[in-house]
């Protein structure tokens, strides 16, 4: 899975959200170093809706423009329980061969 999708999947895992507030928990997560531009951000969304991972969950007018809020989908939040189980594995092999403790890996 490549870094936006997991980012995005993991934005919307707690809770619904529309696109504005998918940018900045994206932002939020990666701690600034990602910040989706509006269209990389509704294309991104659009493929994810077509992979069946995500779904609409809400639609609203606001200030006369549509409002979108999505939702991750059963099979969304499989694939990002999936891709965090192999992160967090190979978090531990990396510290494991590095020799680093429990107490220095998180400082």
């Amino acid at each position: 899975m490549q870094e936006p999708t997991l980012l995005l999947l993991t934005a919307l895992a707690d809770e619904p959200r529309h696109g504005y507030a998918i940018a900045r928990e994206v932002e939020l997560i990666s701690g600034g170093r990602v910040k989706l531009r509006t269209g990389t951000l509704y294309g991104a969304l659009e493929r994810l809706l077509g992979q069946g991972l995500i779904e609409v969950h809400e639609e609203q007018i606001v200030d006369s423009r549509l409002r979108r809020t999505y939702t991750l989908t059963a099979a969304g939040r499989e694939g990002l329980s999936a891709e965090a189980r192999r992160i967090a594995a190979t978090a531990r092999e990396a510290t494991r061969r590095l020799g680093i403790s429990g107490e220095s890996a998180t400082a």
